[in-house]
């Protein structure tokens, strides 16, 4: 995946090319704004708009209010039941961060500044067809690779 032009608002979307597979990695750098609600990282079947159905792999939605990392999917149009357990909130307002995304057989791990955050199980199928990565919230993103 080509790196894109960076946008100061925090948005950025992309296309994988070929889809992910196994032991593809996205990266996503950027630094949290002074007062963040949240930020959200998609990776979808369609581009941003054409989302309203499209099956979603993984959406990391991070609440800096809750301190909170909700990860779903959707697939068929439905969204299935969220998972938040975390060991630890690894974003602090006005900080930098690194977040890595690898995709692996069964599943994408997470990182964090290179500590593991968290696993999300595949739901949606084949993992080709997540062709699209979208990120926003508040943020200013720094590198998406």
């Amino acid at each position: 995946m080509e790196e894109q032009d960076k946008k100061e608002n925090g948005e950025y979307s992309g296309e994988i090319k070929g889809g992910m597979r196994p032991s593809m990695k996205l990266v996503v750098m950027g630094i949290i704004n002074c007062k963040p609600k949240s930020m959200e990282v998609v990776l979808s079947c369609a581009p941003q708009e054409e989302e309203e159905e499209a099956d979603v792999g993984l959406q990391l939605k991070v609440s800096f209010t809750e301190k909170t990392v909700q990860r779903n999917a959707r697939v068929a149009g439905k969204w299935g039941r969220p998972e938040t357990t975390l060991s630890y909130f690894p974003f602090a307002a006005g900080e930098s961060f690194k977040m890595e995304i690898v995709c692996e057989h069964q599943q994408f791990r997470i990182l964090i500044d290179g500590q593991p955050l968290c696993g999300f199980t595949h739901r949606a199928l084949p993992l080709a067809s997540l062709t699209a990565l979208h990120v926003s919230g508040d943020l200013q993103l720094t590198k998406v690779a």
